[in-house]
């Protein structure tokens, strides 16, 4: 969750720490720090809040060393402090450490640390593991082919229970330093006299894009010209260097005021992305090639299971709905964080799948091991090539959507409706869907893009409409069926950036409690589509006018809504009940991104969040 970068070459290290930490800052940012070994000790710069504070505070030292490493936090152990931000250096000097995670032993790794004379100046957990590995240092004699630093970073991590990546150098070793991983990403960017260790690709890319991906329980030792991975067993590990596929052009702001501003409008081009190459010749259905299943071993699969969090498990209830009502196969969707705390009765022929952005979210990795561990075949959607869930599940799809840098996620949640959507076909066809609603169904999605382009071109009246609303503490939105996700979704996504207090319901539980809370001061979006439950959704707004709560309808073309029915009316294109979530998407995420806009709200950097939930 938070953000690393390690730099060691023959260039000046700050200049590029700082920038790495300025492209990972939407991991977190609560405080952020340096520290540079130069003059045989460490010159440690910290700052609480945003990178550029911590930049106007390095500009007053001379920090020359051509070895360092930074880091943003997202707050887990200790509150948000100069002294509880990283890096941390031992109470004797020698050692420096940042670290992503959560050491779970830690106080008791503490009171022994106490016991021994070393002394903490902050609160966290990540002090405690910087002073274990100075005690082991101090004590470690000399091994024939491992040299004393590194056997007490390995020794160290054998002793911590929870998860971490880390990246730790040592004043007696300048020009070398040792990571470490497990739970937490961390990538090595390979360069021309230098090298890179970074918990995401968009720290690395603007120097080099061969990247080689560290997996759970592997440790490295890096120097300018060379690197060695091995397991914390000592056994040795042979590296695959893989190749970005984007440049840092792609994870640049451009014209747009937001890194969400600009993910909202890329959408069309993501979309085209995710389907590029994956429908059959005939058009009649999907093809998928990395499910690594046959259409026969397909055909066995009786029940679905799902899991994901936040933003993706609503793309999971979109999907869930999709393959239900056109493949007619019984789907379930659980919250990863629970899946694994509960036993949950599967049978032998349910397919599970697991839904992540980042391919990193941690609960959804442990969801993946529990179903694994439990003799199920996992398959995986998500965003990031060479990421631990992609690397780990069984087969999968992935979304190439590019990177997405804002923390509310957009174009990532409807390319996985789309795939889900795409998934929903191609199970369908390989039982009772006909050939001619198949080609059907596939122009439907190929036509998503325009249909979205289209709806994108609502944005000046929905900033409008935004505009009208932005004072408003509370906001219900409501949808039935396929819409119903992506309720929560408007829900989330408003309570995510702009801090307003928003719930979201099927439309027609609002009888069941929720209007007690409707009134003036409480608008109401309705999602309305053309459709059999039309009159429905009508009704519902109905009840909510009776009661004096403003409305805001989203509504497809060629709907009518009784005259004064709703304040504000915001149209989309009609549509294909598979792409319709997508296209209903747009109008939600608009009118949050204004809302928080106008309220003056830190759109990319929202409070107490950060873009991939890497603790538990």
């Amino acid at each position: 969750m938070c953000g690393i970068v390690g730099y060691v070459g023959k260039q000046k290290a700050s200049p590029f720490i700082l920038e790495g930490l300025k492209r990972l800052e939407y991991r977190g940012y609560d405080s952020t720090g340096v520290a540079i070994l130069q003059g045989g000790a460490f010159s440690l710069v910290k700052k609480t809040g945003r990178v550029a504070n911590l930049e106007r505070e390095v500009a007053k030292f001379n920090l020359n060393g051509t070895f360092g490493i930074g880091h943003t936090r997202w707050a887990t152990h200790g509150g948000v402090t100069d002294a509880n931000a990283h890096p941390h250096v031992s109470s004797d000097g020698k050692i420096a450490l940042i670290h992503n995670g959560v050491i779970e032993n830690y106080s008791s790794m503490k009171k022994f640390l106490v016991s021994k004379g070393y002394t903490f100046s902050s609160e966290t957990d990540t002090e405690v593991l910087c002073n274990l590995i100075a005690y082991h240092y101090a004590k470690e004699p000399e091994v024939v082919g491992e040299n004393r630093f590194f056997a007490s970073v390995r020794k160290t991590l054998l002793h911590a229970e929870g998860t971490y990546g880390i990246v730790t150098m040592c004043v007696d070793l300048p020009g070398e330093m040792v990571a470490a991983r497990k739970g937490s990403p961390l990538i090595l960017g390979l360069g021309d006299g230098e090298n890179i260790v970074a918990s995401d690709v968009s720290a690395i890319v603007a120097r080099t894009q061969n990247v080689v991906y560290l997996k759970d329980g592997e440790i490295v030792r890096l120097t300018p010209k060379e690197f060695q991975i091995t397991t914390l067993d000592q056994e040795a590990v042979s590296p695959f260097v893989d190749k970005v596929t984007w440049s840092i052009a792609d994870a640049e702001l451009g014209a747009h005021a937001h890194f969400m501003e600009k993910e909202i409008f890329e959408q069309p081009l993501a979309l085209e992305n995710s389907m590029r190459g994956r429908f059959s010749e005939d058009s009649s259905t999907a093809n998928f090639g990395g499910l690594n299943l046959t259409a026969s071993e397909l055909r066995q699969v009786d029940r679905f299971m799902f899991c994901a969090c936040g933003t993706a498990w609503h793309a999971c209830l979109v999907t869930e709905h999709l393959i239900e009502r056109f493949a007619r196969l019984p789907v379930e969707v659980d919250y990863a964080s629970e899946f694994r705390y509960r036993n949950s009765p599967l049978d032998r022929n349910t397919l599970f799948f697991v839904m992540s952005q980042s391919g990193e979210t941690i609960d959804t990795l442990a969801a993946l091991r529990e179903a694994q561990r439990k003799g199920y075949r996992v398959l995986a959607i998500n965003n990031v090539v060479g990421s631990t869930i992609a690397r780990e599940a069984n087969g999968g799809i992935y979304q190439h959507v590019g990177p997405e840098i804002g923390v509310a996620s957009t174009k990532a949640f409807t390319s996985q409706i789309l795939l889900g959507a795409m998934l929903a076909l191609y199970i369908a066809r390989l039982r009772d869907m006909s050939f001619s609603d198949g080609v059907t169904y596939v122009n439907a999605l190929k036509g998503a893009p325009d249909l979205v382009r289209e709806a994108l071109k609502q944005a000046p009246h929905i900033k409008a409409i935004a505009k009208r609303f932005a004072h408003h503490s509370d906001f219900l939105f409501l949808g039935r069926l396929s819409l119903f996700p992506l309720a929560l979704e408007g829900a989330l996504k408003l309570k995510e950036i702009s801090y307003i207090h928003a719930e979201g319901y099927p439309a027609a539980e609002m009888k069941h409690g929720p209007i007690a809370l409707i009134s003036e001061k409480c608008p109401s979006v309705f999602f309305a589509p053309k459709g059999e439950i039309f009159n429905k959704v009508v009704s519902s707004m109905q009840e909510i006018k009776a009661r004096k709560g403003p409305v805001i309808a989203i509504i497809t073309e060629g709907c009518e809504l009784p005259p004064g029915l709703a304040d504000e009316v915001i149209t989309i294109p009609d549509c294909h009940e598979a792409v319709l979530p997508i296209v209903a998407a747009i109008p939600v995420q608009l009118l949050s991104y204004y809302i928080a806009v106008d309220r003056g709200c830190d759109v990319d950097k929202p409070r107490n969040l950060a873009k991939s939930v890497t603790v538990e």
